[in-house]
């Protein structure tokens, strides 16, 4: 069992002088006490200095430099480590980014945190920090863990902070921070930001770019179009996004009503204005605000049948309901969010054996989506 804190998994030893720790004979300063990472299968008291590997070293000074940033030695621990393991950044990177892929978000936090130790002024490390935090945020959220999605978004938001800070500008940080206040519905950020993209980029070739570069700079071209098409960096906005987001619905609503009498034409705020009023439980309200919202272009987007269907559901709507529901599910096969909510239509439906094979599909996806262990549990007793 993994210790709750990582620290209490190492001890700190005094190596005899004459130690060398690589194939290089590359020696230590044995005044130094080093970080030793217990074995698995250690059993308390049975620790046997003579039996220390250098793989146990390493993996010690890793945990010192994930989890302990003010220790005294970290300097030495990070010369150490790098001349041991020259390319230890570079090896270390690409594990941290195939974990995050298979989805190992604990690994993969760990890998990060030790590369942030490594070399805490590489902006490449805070940027890829940044991406894996704002992915793991939406994990959690399409796992019903809200809370837990805000903290990474937070943090995410924290290292995006500083990537953007970065001396010479990374292109990249801007390109992954726009969608990151995209998903924010901070409209007014995610601008600046694919813009600042643009400027940095637009000297360069195509050919130097190369054809994934060429997309990235399209795709921000074609953002801030639409952003400013369709009037989204209007304060009114990203304030009624926000007021709507922090519970307070009423005031808004007032704020995209007053938006929405020059900005009409706007599906995304007719998707919002649905949004609150489906919150403060106006459903038949909300239903004509979403319906208005895939008339005017959102009916690309599967989060507004989602909205539209709950509000079916709720009105009990059945038949709507579902329909919604296919719609959304045919544009996002694997959206545990939809899949789920046919599971509630079932059940409202009393159709218990189909909730059940609904909830079971969202485990398959995603084993730790607390919604369908709930919902499963509830049905098995």
């Amino acid at each position: 069992m993994t210790p709750n804190n990582p620290l209490e998994s190492i001890y700190f030893i005094t190596f005899p002088e004459d130690t060398v720790l690589s194939k290089d004979a590359f020696q230590i300063d044995t005044t130094i006490p080093l970080p030793v990472q217990k074995k698995d299968n250690e059993a308390p008291g049975q620790f046997n200095p003579n039996e220390i590997t250098q793989e146990q070293i390493l993996a010690g000074i890793l945990t010192v430099l994930a989890y302990d940033k003010h220790n005294e030695q970290t300097q030495y621990y990070r010369s150490l480590i790098t001349k041991v393991r020259p390319n230890i950044k570079k090896e270390l990177s690409e594990t941290a980014i195939l974990k995050a892929k298979n989805e190992d978000y604990e690994l993969a936090e760990e890998i990060f945190l030790a590369l942030q130790g490594i070399d805490p002024e590489d902006k490449a490390i805070t940027l890829n920090m940044a991406i894996f935090f704002d992915q793991r945020a939406d994990n959690y959220r399409r796992s019903g863990l809200y809370d837990d999605a805000d903290a990474y978004d937070d943090e995410a938001l924290s290292y995006y902070t500083d990537a953007l800070l970065a001396e010479p500008a990374i292109p990249d940080a801007f390109f992954n921070a726009g969608f990151f206040y995209l998903k924010k519905h901070d409209f007014i950020k995610a601008k600046d930001t694919f813009e600042t993209y643009i400027a940095l980029t637009c000297d360069i070739k195509d050919d130097e770019l190369g054809p994934n570069g060429v997309y990235k700079k399209e795709r921000a071209q074609e953002i801030v179009n639409n952003i400013k098409s369709q009037n989204m960096d209007d304060v009114r906005f990203s304030s009624a996004y926000e007021l709507i987001s922090n519970g307070d619905e009423e005031k808004g609503l007032d704020k995209l009503r007053s938006f929405l009498q020059k900005n009409s034409h706007v599906w995304n705020a007719w998707f919002l204005l649905g949004w609150g009023l489906r919150k403060l439980g106006r459903y038949t309200d909300g239903i004509g605000a979403f319906e208005k919202a895939l008339e005017l272009g959102g009916n690309e987007i599967s989060d507004t049948y989602n909205e539209l269907a709950i509000c079916y559901l709720e009105t009990e709507n059945f038949s709507k309901a579902k329909e919604a529901l296919n719609k959304a599910l045919s544009i996002d096969p694997e959206n545990t969010k939809i899949i789920s909510n046919l599971g509630y239509l079932a059940l409202k439906e009393g159709n218990i054996s189909e909730a059940q094979r609904y909830f079971e599909v969202v485990l398959e996806f995603d084993p730790d989506d607390k919604i369908a262990q709930i919902e499963l549990s509830k049905l098995e007793h």
